[in-house]
């Protein structure tokens, strides 16, 4: 039986909960006509590059913590999606 919170839980939270505690009950069955118009969209890979920034861009990311690459090239990627349109 699924539990109701007095509040919105937190992510930790509810990667906490075991699945029979998570209430589903709004999400809808993906039906056959999902599964049939579904296509895999595999992502984009990365390339290693040796590239230069400015000491002061690199140590604002560094100190946001681990995943700062990551975070890096998703602005990157914001902004050339900008440029595509």
């Amino acid at each position: 039986m699924t539990k109701r919170y007095e509040k919105e839980l937190t992510i930790e939270q509810l990667a906490a909960l075991p699945d029979s505690e998570i209430d589903t009950s709004d999400i809808p069955e993906l039906g056959d006509d999902f599964w049939k118009n579904a296509q895999l969209i595999e992502p984009e890979g990365t390339e290693q590059i040796t590239l230069r920034v400015k000491k002061s861009v690199l140590q604002t990311y560094r100190g946001m913590g681990k995943g700062y690459q990551t975070r890096m090239n998703a602005v990157l990627e914001t902004y050339a999606q900008s440029l595509r349109k």
